[in-house]
């Protein structure tokens, strides 16, 4: 059978066809998070032994991951969900310069590198780019560990001396708050420098606090306090075992296609724990209930007509940056004006025009977002470059009159391994069929 993981270095062209107006209900799960995950695989090349992770999402994403991880010597396998790598006795210190590309932890899978051979040459990042994303304190991260950074037109080269990486202090803050990508960065790079390191302003993001977790399963002490995270670093990292934590990013948007819809929602693999207090209170605020099931997961339904909100985008546990899309695209179906505004990036927009095809009242001014509701949708022929964007397309169409065309599935699949069968399963009408790149 090809999956999302088999399909990983090959563009997707399928158009997806949506016959929108059907209320979503049912039981679906959960599953691991992309985000997570991805961080957790650059973590996997530090041990010295092999390690699986468990939960491991079925997605495009996890494919390149597994295939970059080989191009530097390890040994990977994917199956039934489980991710395990066997880690080389040498480690080839070059991120593949096409896949690195592909993906936006490239400098977290280089600080890994870095960490393991004192020196690596990586492509500039990709995965999505919404709006200018900087590497600057990924950069400095590395350089207050020991290392020369290096600047080409394909990318960068970052060396230590003889003895690797060293204990070092730095600080990942940035304008628009911490950077949840350069604490992990710092993370990995102290992990293995001899002596203790500090990381200053550090995110609290999951994707944090759950590699945090596996180190310290690991064997490496790693604690937060008033002045940051501290990272006691280790010469030997153990391997074993680990979970990845379910994916709150496709709870939220299953719980928001579901609403957008009028229908309602049971979520396996979850439970409203691992629902961030800033998207609770903004789905509740909308008039969406959310329950623990007595038999496990999450329950939602709406327990009024949706109302608008006013809401901004945080640091964990404020609302997911991530969920801002999906978000406007439920808004649409709201009664009055929701403003969203974006806190994590400079704006996050690029979901607008294509909302504004279905019908939607939808306009951006700087960094934030307008939405009047509730407007009747209809059917629209759409695209979008970013996961997020095309998702909060999708919820759109699932709500308008008639049957729409939404291209720029790659995307999707990209992030959310079995988004549209989970769909179909709660009643929603999709098609597939090949279509323009």
């Amino acid at each position: 059978m090809t999956t999302a993981f088999t399909r990983a270095v090959a563009a997707d062209p399928t158009c997806v066809h949506v016959t929108g107006g059907h209320p979503l209900s049912g039981r679906v799960p959960i599953q691991g998070s992309k985000n997570i995950a991805l961080h957790l695989y650059a973590a996997t090349l530090l041990s010295d032994a092999p390690v699986t992770l468990a939960a491991a999402p079925d997605i495009i994403d996890t494919g390149v991951c597994a295939q970059i991880l080989r191009h530097t010597g390890a040994h990977v396998g994917f199956e039934e969900n489980r991710f395990a790598v066997t880690p080389a006795s040498t480690v080839c210190p070059v991120i593949h310069p096409e896949l690195g590309r592909r993906v936006r932890t490239t400098v977290v899978l280089a600080a890994a590198v870095l960490a393991r051979t004192g020196q690596v040459t990586f492509p500039y990042p990709g995965g999505d780019a919404f709006c200018p994303r900087l590497i600057d304190r990924h950069l400095a991260a590395m350089q207050s560990a020991g290392a020369e950074v290096i600047a080409s037109d394909t990318g960068m080269h970052a060396r230590c001396g003889p003895r690797g990486v060293k204990a070092f202090t730095v600080d990942v803050n940035t304008p628009y708050g911490p950077s949840l990508g350069a604490t992990v960065t710092a993370m990995l790079l102290a992990a293995r420098a001899p002596g203790p390191s500090l990381i200053t302003h550090p995110s609290i993001e999951p994707e944090v606090t759950e590699t945090a977790r596996f180190l310290a399963d690991r064997g490496v002490l790693v604690h937060y306090d008033k002045q940051g995270l501290h990272v006691l670093g280790n010469d030997r990292i153990a391997g074993g075992d680990f979970g990845v934590a379910g994916d709150r990013i496709e709870a939220a948007t299953m719980l928001m296609a579901a609403a957008a819809t009028g229908g309602s929602i049971h979520l396996d693999n979850f439970t409203s724990a691992d629902i961030p207090h800033g998207l609770a209170s903004v789905l509740t605020e909308t008039g969406i209930a959310l329950n623990d099931a007595a038999d496990g997961g999450v329950r939602a339904q709406p327990d009024r007509p949706l109302a608008a909100v006013e809401a901004a985008t945080g640091p964990h546990p404020g609302l997911p940056t991530d969920t801002a899309p999906q978000l406007t695209a439920m808004l649409t179906q709201a009664t009055g004006t929701s403003l969203i505004a974006e806190r994590i990036y400079p704006r996050r927009d690029t979901h607008v025009e294509g909302l504004r095809a279905f019908g939607a009242k939808v306009s951006s001014t700087g960094s934030v977002i307008h939405v009047r509701g509730p407007v009747r949708l209809h059917a629209a022929e759409v695209e979008a470059a970013d996961i997020r964007a095309v998702t909060a397309l999708l919820i759109a169409a699932l709500a308008a009159d008639g049957t729409s065309t939404i291209r720029g599935m790659y995307h999707l699949r990209r992030g959310y391994g079995h988004l549209l069968p989970n769909l179909t399963t709660l009643g929603a009408d999709i098609t597939t069929t090949p279509g323009g790149p």
